[in-house]
Formats: C-alpha cells, structure tokens, sequence
C-alpha cells in the first residue's frame, strides 16, 4: 500500500506532479526506470529532467506567433477565418514534427462577424452615445440593421431582486401590448438570449437590447457588468445589443428614444476545424485527453483567451512526445468555441461509444493567463454550496490533483463554478470525469480575492476579455507560468497513473461524489509537510525555467520569495462569459 499526501492522492503520483513542468527541446526520449514502481502509481521516468526542463520563453513564443498572425490577418484568429486556419497549421506543422499523429476535423458552423463597429445612441430626452466593448456589445449572430425607434421595457423588474428572478421576455404573453417597430429592452434572467430575442421578434420589435440584471456580486454572481451573449445561430434577423445594467436601466427610462447599428456577416454553412494530435505511446484502450480552444472571438487576437491555454497545451504536447507512456495522451485545439463550443460538441457526439469509453478523463484550459488572475481549479467535487453542477465521478480527484500541485508548490487556489460551458462540457454530458483551470475573465475581483492573490480588487480579471486589447501585452506572466507547470504536471501524472479517474477502478485516489464541506479554497502551508521525492532545481539567477522560477523562488516579473503565497486569478465558465447561448 502506497503512503497518501493529503487529499487522497498517491505519493508517487503526487512527486511527479511537482516535478512535471515539461518541455521536449532539452529532454531526450528516456526509457523505462531502472528500479519499477509499485504497479498501481508508476513513477515517471526521469521525473527530475523533466519536470526542469519547460522554459516559459517557449510558452510564450507560441503565444508571439499567435499574435504575428492575428498581425497578418486583421486583428483577429476567429473561427473560420484566415487568422485561425494559420493558427491551425502552425499547432498542427509542430505537433506533426514532433511525432504525433495529427487529425484536422472538419465541421460545418454558422459563421459570424462584424464587419463594422456597433452603434447605440439615445437620442432622446437626453442625447448620450454608449462604448461599444464597454457598455454595450453585439450579440454573436445577431441580425443586420439600423433602426431609430422608442425603447420599450418587456416585464422589467427594476430595481433588482435581491436574488436573480428576472423572467423578462420568456414568455410570449410577456409582449402583451407591445408596439411594433419599437425596440425591445429586456433583463437577463431565466430563459436564453436566443429564447428572448426569437420572441421579441415574432412580437414586432425592430431591435432587441438585453442588459444584465443588476444583483451585486462577486465574481460571476456580480450581475452588473456588460454580458456578452450569442443567439445560438437562431433565426432572429434583428439586430440584437447586449448591455450592462447601468445601461439598460438608463435605456428603461419613460420617453427613451435610441438610434442603433449593426453591420455583420453571417453565413450557415462555413467549415472549420477541431485539430487532434495523437501519441504512438501507451495503452490506446486508456486515453488522458487535454484541450483547449484555439480560436478568438472576432473583435481581437485571443491571445490569453484562449492562446494561453492553447500555448500551454502544445508545449505540454512536444514536452511528452518523446515519453514512453503507460497511457495514451491525446490533446485536442478545438475551433468555433467562441461560437457556442462547436468544436468539441461536434467531436463528441462523432465518436462511437466505443471510442467515448476510451477516453478516462478530459482536462479543459480557457483563460489561464488572466493579468489580474486568480487560481482556479474547477470544482469536481461540488464543494461549493452554490454550485448546481453534478460532474461525473472522478472529476473530483481530478481536483485534488491540482490542488496537491498548487499546494506543493506554496500557491493559494479557489474553486472554480464547474458549469460545463466551456468545452468540457460536452464531455462532462457524456460522463467522462473532467477538470482544469481558470484566471478570471470579465468578473470583478473582490477585496478577499486581492488579499489572497494579489492583483486589483474591484478591476476585471481580464479588462481586455474579448476586445482587441488581448494582445500578447495581456499575459500575466505569473499566472502563465504556474498554470503552465500544473497543465504539464497533470498531462505527465496521468500518462503513467495505474488508477485514472475514468478507468476501471475510478475513485482509487479519493471517495469520489460530492463533498459537504465548504468550497476549497487553498492557503499555501496549511495542509501538512510536502511529500517526499527528487528535489527539483535550487533555481539559477537569470534562469526561465518554470521549475527554477517555483522552486528557487524566483517570480516572473516579481521579488524573490522563497515560494510562499503569490498572486492571481477566477474563471471562465459562461455565465458571466455567456457567449454560448447560456441562460440569461
């Protein structure tokens, strides 16, 4: 019997995970250990090499050669335009040369992009023009228009609830008496934006405007800021505006008149594509399956949503090729998430089910560079009392993966709201146990998260989410590096385990099923010594390894610490997101 840290997880796996920060430039193809392991939790081999080897400066390559073709292709590496299907090749060019077995998957989607900025104006009874990408947005697949009418509240309930109620516009009797040829100014709450939107529609509105609905919060309770919405490629042919709730209680007042334009493309027949790399190693029964989306949204490059976790995943992928692994790693770059999570839909519902049983387990990276960060892991245990999400068994040893690493490694961490809409979503439908991590996107860090982190409280943890400021000057170099090392320690851990989370003997690192605790949230130090193992890097001065800048206590773009509690981070899940059709 293997000795446990705490949590649950196998010493053995554990000391790879704190050793496993990859990278294949330095890193020969090593066989197998000279002295075996115990049969359920191998060691990795040569796990001190490894784990050293990672430099942050070719994470961050990747992500410059994002953005020179986000350059080259007007700003932009969106679904189905030429900026992704360079972004496509290069990941696809480099894992080829690595030895992988490469896939591109391609699948039909409803194309769409602005191809001018939006307008909102009031015009009356006091004239003020709104911020695009600050006060206001376009809905993704919203119609084309200009239109100049009176703006008419549908079942607004202003001020808010104390809690999210709304059921503005979900109803068809909700339009009861409503003027045809005025604009729709409905809350968020209840139903879809596609559901709200179609209705306005048949009820004679020439243009719909959905605001947030008001609730002070924290991070994605905060229901104030703007929401960034998609009408799931429905057949509304109106333009369509999201706003924040300052806005659109402002718009709610008696005698508003507003001049409104949207000006977008959008075509139902467009091809992109998911691309698939292989290894030629280990057990092809057992599958340790990681992703993340390549493609940005269309009003900027992407380069930390999600060129982060797209960077970081493929220098994970050439850290591994050359490893003879006792599972079969699988990575996965999917397109059109921005559009609803198209790609990796698509991906699952193609595979037969007995390939969906290959796959044990699936870990999502979206967003894991975030400037003004958190660190979030994603709640498989559903120890958050305000989490409704059941994921599969297993996910939550998935966690306490992490948050062994994270712990190992001095860094506080959070749970992260494990609602399935980012691409682990079609997974978690389909009972494969899944997991990852999450800097924070449009939410407003909170005072307790700055003091546990460090950053900026009451400032977005990405100001640039989804704008054309997500340049490569975005990254936080900090959160890179951490989440970088934890992505790789995980990929590394799991392509040896004996026991994977959705394997034959799922739970074997922990009870599985949810916990009644209180949500985790980690404090360095607080959990017992670290376990035994190599001892990685005394960390060099000048040095860009991640494990020189962890364990030498040696921090991008911060003071020597000596590893105790550091900054960043929150999540990516899309109710604040909201860009896949979610509730409103």
């Amino acid at each position: 019997m293997s000795a446990r840290a705490p949590g649950g997880m196998p010493v053995a796996i554990l000391a790879a995970a704190v050793m496993a920060l990859s990278t294949v430039s330095a890193v020969p193809a090593v066989a197998a250990p000279a002295v075996p392991a115990p049969a359920a939790t191998p060691l990795p081999p040569d796990a001190e090499t490894f784990g050293k080897s990672i430099k942050i400066a070719s994470v961050r390559r990747h992500l410059e050669r994002f953005q020179s073709i986000a350059d080259a292709a007007g700003g932009i590496r969106a679904a189905a335009t030429p900026g992704y299907d360079a972004s496509a090749d290069y990941v696809a060019d480099r894992l080829r040369a690595a030895g992988y077995r490469v896939t591109m998957q391609e699948f039909k989607i409803s194309f769409f992009q602005e191809r001018t900025p939006p307008v909102l104006r009031r015009v009356s009874p006091t004239a003020t023009t709104y911020e695009p990408g600050v006060q206001f947005r376009t809905m993704t697949y919203s119609g084309s228009g200009k239109v100049t009418a009176p703006v008419q509240g549908v079942d607004l309930t202003l001020p808010p609830s104390r809690t999210p109620s709304s059921t503005s516009g979900c109803e068809a009797s909700d339009f009861a008496g409503f003027v045809r040829g005025h604009i729709a100014l409905m809350q968020r709450g209840t139903c879809s934006f596609e559901v709200k939107a179609e209705l306005a529609q048949a009820a004679g509105a020439s243009a719909v405007i959905i605001f947030n609905e008001g609730q002070i919060g924290e991070g994605t309770a905060d229901r104030r800021p703007l929401i960034n919405g998609s009408l799931n490629a429905s057949s509304v042919t109106i333009p369509a505006l999201g706003a924040d709730f300052a806005t659109g209680a402002a718009l709610a007042a008696r005698g508003t008149t507003v001049s409104l334009s949207v000006d977008a493309d959008s075509a139902p027949d467009r091809r992109t594509r998911n691309v698939i790399a292989e290894s030629r190693h280990g057990d092809p029964d057992r599958v340790v399956m990681l992703g993340a989306h390549l493609d940005s949204v269309a009003a900027g490059p992407g380069i930390n949503d999600n060129g982060s976790g797209s960077a970081a995943v493929l220098e994970t992928a050439l850290a591994a090729a050359p490893l003879r692994t006792r599972n079969r790693l699988r990575f996965a770059f999917w397109g059109a998430e921005e559009l609803g999570l198209l790609g990796s839909k698509h991906y699952v519902a193609a595979l037969p089910p007995a390939e969906r049983a290959k796959i044990r387990l699936y870990l999502n990276f979206d967003m894991i560079a975030s400037p003004n960060h958190v660190f979030g892991i994603y709640d498989g245990d559903s120890s958050d009392p305000d989490s409704e999400s059941r994921p599969p068994a297993g996910s939550a040893q998935i966690e306490q993966l992490f948050e062994a690493y994270f712990k190992a490694i001095g860094q506080p961490y959070q749970d992260s709201e494990f609602t399935g809409r980012s691409d682990y979503g079609p997974f978690i439908a389909v009972g494969i146990p899944s997991g990852g991590l999450f800097t924070g996107a449009e939410g407003i860090k909170s005072p307790e998260e700055a003091a546990k982190f460090g950053g900026v409280a009451g400032t977005a943890y990405d100001k640039c989410y989804h704008q054309a400021c997500d340049t490569i000057a975005n990254i936080g170099d900090l959160a890179l590096a951490v989440n970088t090392g934890a992505i790789a320690a995980a990929a590394f851990s799991y392509a040896y385990a004996g026991d994977l989370p959705g394997g034959d003997t799922a739970g074997s690192f922990g009870t599985g099923g949810p916990r009644t605790s209180a949500p985790r949230t980690g404090e360095p130090g607080t959990d017992g010594p670290r376990t035994s193992g190599p001892r990685i890097g005394a960390g060099r001065a000048g040095g860009d390894r991640i494990g020189e800048w962890w364990w030498g206590g040696r921090l991008p773009g911060g003071p020597r610490t000596g590893g105790g509690g550091l900054r960043d981070g929150h999540a990516h899940d899309h109710d604040t997101h909201a860009h896949a059709g979610v509730l409103g």
